[in-house]
């Protein structure tokens, strides 16, 4: 069923009719996502043919998973263009630099990948340090672009309030997401005791804290130290899994009394982007400590379960709340 019409389906006669969203498309995000489709096989392919390695990684492990992650936040914002009833022409720039900033940062990082060189943090040659202040560019121009986007999106009345409130809890978890990499552009210990040497680092900043070694596979994260590329991931993805929460509701209401008042549903969502918050904050804070995120200690599970237990808490409050107001509704 699409997604439309499960955001349409309610049998709460208290919940107004909004028109249908406009629709509209965005190319330049769209060729991008397929651009980045290309370029994610390019990658495998490369993987496959090359073994080179990078600060002990597969060259081309990072462009894979840049492309990927690239490709889906261009998807994102494609959709997100569509639900929009207002200043559709101003978004569309701001998508269309979006898409500029996503073609630089990705340039950047299959170039490098193609020489056998670090895309991040390396100013070990001045062709390396000036890929990287491309590259810096582009993430400053990503984060104030998505901002404004996420501003555009709350000043707006969207078809389906919980929808609505998905994708702006969304877009504000992203720029959270893109403001944890500001943590990994000091020096660390051994860049420091270099320069005091007198010494030119090749790499200036890391997104390792602490011991690094083994990595996880797939994802590439630091498994024997802090890596504060989790939080960054996890925050930067929250534009789909909020939304993704906002549908899955949606799909539940017609079988779940509970869920079919849309207020309940939108208390759900910000209950959910809290939630997601306090995920990013819980991981960063894991990393800042140089542990791994699969070796938490007793002080990180206590802060998970105190976080998960928040979350149900709030939860229930949601619904328990949602079941008064039907209750009353029903009184009166």
């Amino acid at each position: 069923m699409p997604v439309t019409s499960l955001l349409s389906r309610s049998r709460d006669p208290r919940v107004e009719s909004r028109p249908a969203a406009p629709r509209g498309r965005h190319l330049p995000l769209l060729a991008y996502a397929a651009l980045a489709g290309v370029l994610a096989l390019v990658c495998c392919a490369g993987l496959l043919l090359d073994d080179r390695t990078v600060l002990g990684e597969p060259t081309w492990l990072k462009p894979l998973k840049f492309t990927l992650s690239f490709g889906v936040y261009a998807l994102t914002l494609a959709w997100m263009y569509r639900m929009l009833p207002r200043w559709r022409r101003t978004v569309w720039w701001l998508g269309t630099g979006l898409t500029a900033a996503l073609v630089v940062e990705t340039v950047a990082i299959v170039f490098q990948a193609a020489r056998g060189r670090a895309s991040h943090f390396n100013v070990g040659t001045p062709l390396d340090a000036r890929v990287l202040d491309f590259m810096a560019g582009a993430a400053i121009a990503l984060v104030l672009l998505t901002l404004l986007v996420g501003v555009f999106l709350l000043l707006q009345r969207l078809v389906d309030r919980p929808m609505a409130w998905a994708l702006r809890c969304g877009i504000a978890l992203a720029v959270v997401g893109m403001a944890v990499t500001a943590l990994m552009t000091d020096p660390t210990p051994d860049q420091l005791a270099a320069m005091e040497r007198g010494a030119e680092p090749a790499l200036v900043g890391s997104h390792d804290v602490g011991p690094t070694g083994d990595h996880m596979p797939l994802t590439g994260w630091n498994a024997s130290g802090g890596d504060l590329r989790i939080g960054h991931f996890a925050g930067l993805h929250a534009m789909q899994s909020l939304p993704l929460v906002a549908v899955a509701l949606a799909a539940l209401a017609p079988r779940w009394r509970p869920l079919r008042a849309e207020g309940t549903r939108t208390g759900l969502v910000v209950v959910a982007a809290l939630a997601h918050l306090g995920l990013v904050g819980l991981v960063t804070w894991q990393a800042l400590r140089g542990q791994a995120l699969l070796q938490p200690d007793a002080a990180t599970l206590l802060a998970a379960a105190g976080l998960g237990l928040a979350t149900l808490l709030a939860g229930a409050g949601v619904l328990w709340a949602g079941r008064l107001r039907e209750r009353r509704g029903a009184a009166s």
